[in-house]
């Protein structure tokens, strides 16, 4: 059930003071089923609507600084400086690099045993077979 209504960019941000905006509700629009709460759009809720044109011919562009001068009309040294202006916006500053991700977080099932044969597995040092048989015993 696909509706006939326009559809707009969410806006990130509020017209009245500039805050940030929260989505409250979705809808699918093929079966029409809803889902309300609080939901974000990520990192894009941090972009000004000209920061976001910038980001996606940028993205086009592969991120090529030179093809995003032609693709724009713009000197190299505003490509950059708009670069600088969104990831000041994303909450870093140009030039220190990011924090490092975050390690996986542990492994939620199995024993320490499990999680030797799947890195023997991983390593090589035995077959999938193998693997398989030790596993099975380890769940015995």
């Amino acid at each position: 059930m696909t509706t006939s209504k326009s559809t707009w960019p969410v806006p990130t941000r509020c017209p009245v003071c500039g805050g940030g905006t929260v989505i409250e509700r979705v809808r699918c629009d093929g079966c029409a089923s809803a889902v309300e709460g609080r939901f974000t759009t990520g990192w894009v809720q941090q972009l000004s609507p000209e920061q976001l044109a910038f980001v996606r011919v940028f993205i086009a562009c592969r991120g090529k600084i030179k093809d995003v001068e032609q693709a724009l009309g713009l000197s190299y040294p505003t490509v950059v400086s708009r670069l600088d202006d969104v990831v000041e916006a994303l909450g870093q500053a140009p030039g220190v690099p990011p924090p490092p991700a975050p390690p996986p977080p542990p492994r939620e099932r199995g024993s320490p045993r499990r999680a030797q044969i799947l890195d023997d597995l991983a390593a090589g040092l035995i077959d999938a077979d193998e693997a398989a048989q030790r596993l099975k015993k380890a769940r015995e």
